[in-house]
């Protein structure tokens, strides 16, 4: 991956919807130049796909909060995926190290479906032993990918 490459992502990550001419302009290629630079990202896997990203206050998400899940015992990241998928609040989840086992973001319509999110995740985990959970006042940058570096 070149300084070219790195450039074509920024604007990807900027805009998506950008058509090819749009981007060549930024970066100085032809719309062809970065079909197929943009294709081979892809084949590289360095691009594993395109979305629509939502805004959770449109959406009329109003809380989101992390919440650290402690567990007795142990249990596999892949059991803690399985479960962590059946709850659809759950935005984001990885096994962590410290104290807690797993990080959780969840986003929902409310504290009282915050609550009822936090239930359905000790139901779906069997061995929970307690959750830390920090509601989150204000979001200083969210952003969808890391930005590629020069």
């Amino acid at each position: 991956m070149d300084d070219v490459d790195r450039r074509l992502l920024t604007c990807l990550l900027e805009d998506g919807r950008a058509s090819f001419a749009a981007i060549g302009e930024r970066v100085g290629l032809s719309a062809p130049a970065v079909k197929r630079r943009t294709d081979r990202l892809v084949a590289d896997g360095v691009i594993s796909g395109f979305t629509a990203v939502l805004d959770p206050d449109a959406m009329g998400w109003t809380t989101e909060a992390y919440v650290e899940v402690h567990c007795q015992g142990t249990i596999s990241p892949a059991e803690l995926q399985a479960a962590f998928l059946r709850v659809p609040e759950v935005h984001s989840a990885a096994t962590v190290s410290g104290p807690a086992d797993a990080m959780l973001r969840i986003v929902a319509r409310d504290v009282r479906d915050l609550e009822q999110a936090l239930e359905r995740v000790r139901i779906e985990v069997s061995n929970i032993d307690h959750t830390n959970t920090a509601i989150v006042l204000s979001r200083l940058i969210d952003r969808p990918s890391p930005r590629p570096s020069a």
